[in-house]
């Protein structure tokens, strides 16, 4: 169980590179890691161009939860290294008390990000198999661009709150 989701995690973190390579490559990748075969099927210029594109807006978002899961990990577990002031923090007004709050909450929220990760790999492999593999799951299309675009729009979101 454990080393399914980690290898679809890894699969989700390796999208991003894989976008660029050559449909041959992308076709291995799944069978090697996942151990789930993928067949080309009328694979053309504008079908690997629109894997490319859902397969690398997926997989910046699950670079950009990989960087938030390590992030709310460290800063949880080294509260008092990072912290500016705690009196007003969650957990206070004592560093004690401010330190477990947010260090159980990096510990509970981490392992959330990486599940995350690991069905979006799941969902890339459906979108892999669907636009080169002749699959029929029309849903995996929509939902890939729905993540894409929450993804970039929750980025922006953050890079201006800090």
């Amino acid at each position: 169980m454990i080393g399914a989701v980690a290898r679809s995690a890894i699969y989700e973190l390796l999208a991003l590179p894989l976008a660029f390579t050559r449909v041959r490559t992308r076709l291995r990748v799944p069978r090697l890691l996942l151990r789930e075969p993928v067949d080309a099927q009328n694979v053309s210029l504008a079908r690997c161009l629109i894997q490319s594109v859902l397969s690398g807006g997926v997989g910046l978002l699950g670079w950009f939860l990989a960087m938030l899961s390590v992030l709310v990990l460290v800063r949880g577990l080294a509260y008092p290294l990072v912290a500016d002031g705690y009196e007003n923090s969650w957990g206070g007004p004592t560093l004690v008390g401010a330190w477990a709050v947010h260090a159980v909450l990096g510990v509970l929220i981490a392992p959330v990000f990486v599940g995350m990760i690991a069905l979006f790999g799941r969902l890339q492999l459906r979108v892999t198999r669907t636009v080169l593999g002749g699959d029929r799951s029309w849903w995996a299309i929509p939902i890939a661009l729905v993540l894409a675009a929450s993804g970039a729009l929750f980025f922006v979101a953050w890079v201006h709150q800090i």
